[in-house]
């Protein structure tokens, strides 16, 4: 028998649209606000009643291809008009979309492309190269084929209800094989409830940064459109800016993980352009203090936390900051979502005491792609807490005397990275495949605070391969934000006393270092340009010197350093410099010499872009 306290936090009944799907939700807002401005991509405006129409063809094509409820298909393309369309079209032909992220490895994407059995998927010209499309039995689209365009704009006859599937997305796993999550759409509808009763829906314009094949974008892309937000989507390989969007769109709402607020907070220009945010949210990993301290200096918005895994749809409980000491709190469950705080037998602890957090409700996902045992082991049924099946997290947590939650951690050694849920095993497992490699142990260390990175002790044999071949073989198989930044080799792993691997004993371990080079005197610094970039990625990376020609990112830059080297660079150099160029020329040598041939085309271009402000302001 659960307590009566908990019984009364878990009253979390409402009423949503259960016999809709996300489709039909979207049309009818279309017909709502069909003139107003659904989409902005680069330079591409949809309206609600054209973005309908363009997905409407779409959906009509892929429904002549045999699309039908729960047929998976893939969406593989950059971040344009193209990817919104896509996904609209496949849920109104009945389908699901597996997202296929082309900045993803190849033999990644090969993986999911396999174990989802997909026999369909859209692409663009742009994007194709960047994806493994030769496989048998794939049928590849171009969506921007002529031939969709002549096909009918008027609204799609479909098949599915609310409980076929809406998409699959494919989240680390521990046997070093991706697993797909199935979401159906009552899953998703219950949640766009949720979201409403926890955040409001007040129609704003809502900027998206999240990577589809991250299920926090469906709040971004999805329940946006049903509720009349205008979206911009963000493009991060373009050259516009976060900043630049938020202050040219008139950008009320962004979503975000705390990472990427914190990256934003070392960019002058970001920090102040978050000052005109109407709400922010943060989730995907935990929220630390000092990050809400420091953004309550320019925002006074509404700030709200978001916890939930993939398997129980996006977001599963919400907090609204609005004081904070030490710990922010995950909140308390969202619309029709139950939590429970269980010990190894499945049996409810005390108020306060650390269990095991398990989430029931409405938002429970179907389970697994075909993968039964392992949908039976984390889908649970519990008699005496629910009728329906209840999702074990494998997260740490406790309730606090009022009903909120405070999120502890793991329970097993799956660790959040910068929002990307990590199962070490995975990356473990292809360590162990490589030539020379006996044992491989991955854990997240934070030598300096904020600044979470990957790390892999390695026991080798005689011949191990370097850290750069590792490397090298890790990035051809898995995302960047799945490879370790440092190697570390020991003779034989830390041991507890029952023999088991000691992880605690490896974060005790000193911080990895990068072994300084000795350069030669051509592999020094030349110029004035060259020396301060050389310095700041010194200072960034705590390293004593740095070559001409090696690469900020092998030699251990990830986004937040790339943020702090910008910040620098802008006030040495005391000019704007375009994030996106610290990506694009990784090398000192590379860097400094764009800088200096592109000063005055950058100012040419800053006073062209005040330009275009003012008029749109006029």
């Amino acid at each position: 028998m659960l307590p009566a306290q908990l019984l009364e936090w878990n009253r979390t009944e409402a009423e949503y649209a259960r016999s809709k799907t996300i489709a039909q939700l979207f049309v009818e807002q279309a017909a709502r606000t069909p003139e107003r401005t659904a989409l902005v991509a680069n330079e591409c405006r949809l309206s609600y009643r054209e973005l309908d129409e363009r997905s409407n063809r779409l959906a009509h094509y892929l429904r002549g291809l045999g699309v039908v409820p729960d047929s998976l298909v893939g969406v593989a393309m950059g971040r344009t008009e193209n990817l919104v369309i896509s996904m609209l079209a496949i849920l109104k032909a009945g389908g699901a979309y597996v997202p296929l992220d082309p900045n993803f490895p190849k033999d990644r994407l090969s993986l999911v492309m396999e174990d989802s059995q997909m026999n369909l998927v859209l692409t663009t010209v742009k994007s194709r190269a960047r994806v493994p499309l030769d496989q048998a039995g794939v049928t590849v689209i171009n969506v921007e084929d002529a031939a969709i365009q002549a096909e009918s704009a008027e609204a799609v006859s479909s098949a599915a209800v609310p409980a076929n599937i809406a998409y699959v997305i494919y989240t680390s796993g521990s046997t070093g094989k991706p697993k797909g999550v199935m979401v159906e759409n009552r899953n998703v509808v219950n949640f766009f409830t949720g979201m409403d009763r926890a955040v409001g829906c007040e129609p704003g314009v809502w900027l998206a940064v999240t990577s589809v094949s991250f299920d926090i974008s469906v709040l971004e892309l999805l329940w946006t459109f049903t509720r009349g937000f205008t979206v911009v989507l963000h493009d991060e390989e373009g050259s516009v800016t976060i900043a630049d969007e938020i202050v040219r769109e008139g950008v009320t709402n962004l979503q975000m993980t705390p990472s990427l607020a914190r990256m934003l907070t070392l960019d002058a220009r970001a920090y102040a352009a978050l000052g005109s945010l109407k709400q922010m949210l943060l989730g995907g990993e935990a929220v630390p203090a000092a990050l809400i301290h420091h953004l309550r200096q320019v925002f006074h918005g509404e700030i709200h936390n978001m916890y939930g895994p993939t398997e129980t749809t996006i977001w599963s409980t919400t907090c609204r900051i609005e004081e904070v000491g030490t710990q922010v709190s995950i909140g308390k469950p969202i619309a029709n979502t139950q939590i429970y705080m269980v010990d190894a037998e499945l049996k409810s602890v005390a108020v306060g005491e650390v269990g095991e957090l398990l989430i029931g409700g409405d938002g429970v996902a179907r389970g697994y792609w075909n993968r039964p045992e392992l949908t039976a082991e984390k889908f649970v049924l519990i008699p005496e807490y629910s009728a329906q099946r209840i999702y074990r997290t494998g997260d740490l947590a406790r309730f606090l005397p009022d009903g909120n939650i405070e999120f502890l951690g793991r329970a097993d050694y799956q660790v959040k990275l910068r929002g990307h849920r990590i199962e070490p095993g995975e990356i473990e497992a292809l360590l162990e495949k490589c030539a020379g490699i006996r044992q491989a142990v991955i854990v997240v260390r934070e030598d300096r605070e904020g600044d979470k990175r990957l790390v892999a002790y390695l026991v080798g044999e005689t011949a191990a391969p370097d850290a750069t071949a590792l490397k090298t073989a890790l990035s051809a198989q898995l995302p960047d934000y799945m490879v370790p930044s440092a190697f570390v080799f020991l003779d034989a792993m830390p041991l507890t006393d029952n023999g088991k691997i000691d992880r605690k004993a490896l974060l005790k371990m000193p911080p990895p270092t990068v072994v300084a080079t000795t350069h030669e005197p051509g592999d020094l610094p030349t110029n004035e340009t060259e020396r301060v970039v050389a310095r700041v990625w010194q200072e960034a990376l705590g390293i004593p010197s740095v070559g001409m020609t090696e690469n900020f990112f092998d030699l251990g830059a990830h986004s937040l350093t790339v943020a702090e080297a910008h910040a620098k660079l802008q006030e040495a150099l005391g000019r704007e410099i375009a994030l996106l160029d610290l990506f694009q020329f990784s090398t000192v040598s590379a860097l400094a010499a764009h800088l200096a041939g592109s000063q005055a085309q950058t100012q040419l271009s800053d006073r062209a872009a005040r330009r275009r402000m003012a008029r749109q302001q006029q």
